[in-house]
């Protein structure tokens, strides 16, 4: 898997930051190019694709004129609003940038992203490429000016470049600048679909990226000052937050697709979607936080996304509750790092995954444990969900993994299966469900319990096992002291977090997800991410906080400059894999730190000195 030579015309994954509106998103490297954004939403096509499409697909680059590196990068404090830095000559160029998220009720295009260049000590020479391309065939745009702006259109869809000073920018042709001191460069780019396109000047739009800077800072400040690693927390928060859709409340898994899980070879996938798994665990990070607006928010998008499918839960769902699109392939597509194919849509779809009732249920179950009531429809979907566990927990499924033809008795989706039907019982403790229902959920409950321990456990290696007999072992067990299934203090529960850390030990704090070359598929993959900060969780709810505290600065030491991840990471280089930013991966992080936090306050209880 190991790719001495990145370069390969492609920029490290984790050269990229994120910008976003809560709508959609663009990566930016540390050159100042924008090579993926959307429009008008997260699972559109590309209007600059780049990152995957190579040159024809396009790309937005704003910098200094000559190659140079960025001498800091940063966000503003508590902020989506980056900044990049480079000295050149004698001077400074400074790109400022960000994407408005707040909209509503205001007369402003659903995206506006805002650029500025600004310089200090000497005038630096700039340049801005401007190259939109559109979609699977990178289809150039139709192009016309307005009102001192660049227009560029694909049917419903347009975009708009409007400059402060004026620049006569075409697409495709690097337009060279010079920026003087106290003399800076906006640059504002406004998307409309299906909608008039708003013009707005780059002293308004500039205006509006301060004020969103300043509705991010007030958002962050309701988290609380003495979380541990808070400034970790924070940033996964806010990513977590840009990349959940707000006129749905779907939350995406990513913003990219096709970003590989093995350097050149096929392991490329499209995350644009909705994973109610992966969205459960986030809930439990923006509770954890206090975020009570965002989890309500998943909870009403899965009420009325899973409404067509009930009982059945969709593996992963569109951002307004859909069927994704059927998984293909795109011709002509070179590749992140000649990493082909480049695929839409996901095959996912169509799988039996047991394990995401248990998420979901578990979610709902968090909520009420936080004082909210299910009400209707909510309270009538959780109980569908658990009698169809009821029912199903004893068929093979295909995993949380995903594997493409695995279907089998996977021990993490009845251990799963389990923690359905008990958080379903715990519900029904304060909201009305009829004695029957108690009854068959309850007898489910104890037979899956029964089962997977006789098993799902094998006695030779004192552990529990990725499958009914099967020596393998899956990092998804990590979950074990979390269920309540067994005892936080059973042997059974170290022996198999014991048995993890050293079989699927990827070297450091990485952990593989299941043994390499385990999954049918060509190729190798990396350590995956959210494994190693479950292990932090598993460690520190078993009364080994020290290595809990450990492992997780070393895992913070492994996220980008910005304090991104992705899902995967190569173990030799530590360079990033997958689709990135990965949700599923921050939200693992804020719960690791959540696990350090409760743990700390049971070591004061106990009179010991919590070690952070």
């Amino acid at each position: 898997m190991h790719v001495d030579n990145l370069t390969l015309t492609s920029r490290p994954i984790a050269d990229y930051g994120l910008l976003g509106d809560t709508r959609t998103a663009a990566l930016v490297s540390s050159d100042g190019a924008i090579d993926w954004l959307c429009a008008p939403r997260f699972d559109s096509p590309p209007v600059f694709g780049q990152l995957v499409g190579g040159r024809p697909a396009g790309t937005f680059r704003a910098g200094p004129a000559l190659p140079s590196v960025a001498a800091a990068r940063r966000y503003r404090p508590n902020t989506a609003t980056l900044v990049t830095t480079w000295h050149v000559g004698r001077g400074q160029l400074t790109l400022t940038e960000g994407m408005v998220a707040e909209v509503a009720g205001r007369l402003l295009p659903a995206t506006l992203l805002v650029r500025r260049l600004s310089a200090d000590g000497a005038a630096v020479d700039a340049v801005v490429d401007f190259d939109p391309r559109r979609g699977e065939h990178h289809d150039p745009p139709r192009v016309r000016s307005r009102a001192g702006e660049l227009v560029c259109g694909w049917g419903t869809l347009a975009l708009s470049l409007a400059s402060d000073p004026h620049m006569d920018v075409q697409p495709g042709r690097p337009t060279y600048v010079t920026v003087r001191p106290g003399h800076p460069v906006t640059l504002v780019l406004s998307i409309a679909h299906r909608e008039p396109l708003i013009r707005v000047g780059p002293t308004s739009a500039w205006a509006l990226l301060d004020e969103d800077g300043t509705r991010w800072q007030t958002w962050t400040d309701g988290i609380d000052h003495q979380f541990p690693y808070r400034d970790a927390v924070v940033r996964s928060m806010l990513t977590l937050r840009l990349l959940t859709y707000s006129p749905s409340g779907a939350p995406v898994a990513a913003p990219t697709t096709s970003l590989p899980e093995d350097l050149g070879g096929r392991r490329n996938w499209d995350y644009r979607y909705a994973w109610p798994r992966d969205a459960s665990i986030g809930i439990a990070a923006f509770l954890s936080v206090g975020k009570v607006a965002e989890a309500r928010g998943f909870l009403w998008w899965l009420l009325h996304a899973s409404r067509l499918q009930r009982p059945r839960l969709p593996v992963l769902l569109t951002l307004d509750g859909r069927r994704s699109p059927r998984e293909r392939e795109l011709g002509g597509w070179s590749g992140y790092a000649h990493s082909v194919p480049v695929r839409v849509g996901n095959g996912a779809a169509e799988q039996h995954q047991l394990d995401g009732y248990g998420w979901v249920i578990d979610a709902a179950w968090v909520l009420v444990d936080h004082g909210h009531q299910l009400y209707g429809e909510a309270r009538r979907m959780v109980w569908g969900f658990a009698d169809l566990v009821a029912r199903r927990w004893q068929e093979p499924d295909a995993g949380i993994w995903e594997v493409r033809d695995d279907a089998d008795h996977h021990v993490h989706s009845k251990m799963m299966a389990w923690l359905a039907l008990d958080r379903a019982l715990r519900i029904a403790e304060t909201h009305h469900v009829s004695d029957r229902r108690r009854r068959r959920w309850r007898t489910a409950r104890e037979a899956i319990v029964s089962e997977v321990r006789t098993r799902g456990f094998d006695e030779e290696r004192n552990c529990y096992t990725r499958s009914y007999g099967s020596a393998d072992l899956d990092a998804a067990l990590l979950v074990l002291p979390l269920l309540g299934m067994e005892d936080t203090n059973s042997p059974r529960v170290a022996s198999t977090i014991d048995a993890i850390r050293a079989d699927l030990s990827a070297g450091g704090p990485s952990l593989y997800r299941y043994p390499p070359g385990g999954d049918g598929l060509p190729g190798a993959e990396g350590a995956f991410l959210p494994c190693s900060f479950w292990l932090v969780q598993a460690l520190a709810h078993t009364g080994r906080r020290p290595e809990a505290v450990d492992l997780f600065e070393a895992l913070l030491d492994r996220g980008s400059t910005l304090g991104l991840f992705a899902e995967e990471m190569d173990p030799a280089t530590g360079a990033h894999l997958g689709n990135f930013p990965q949700a599923l991966t921050h939200a693992a992080l804020v719960s690791a730190a959540l696990a350090l936090r409760d743990t700390a306050a049971v070591s004061r209880d106990e009179g010991t000195s919590p070690e952070l």
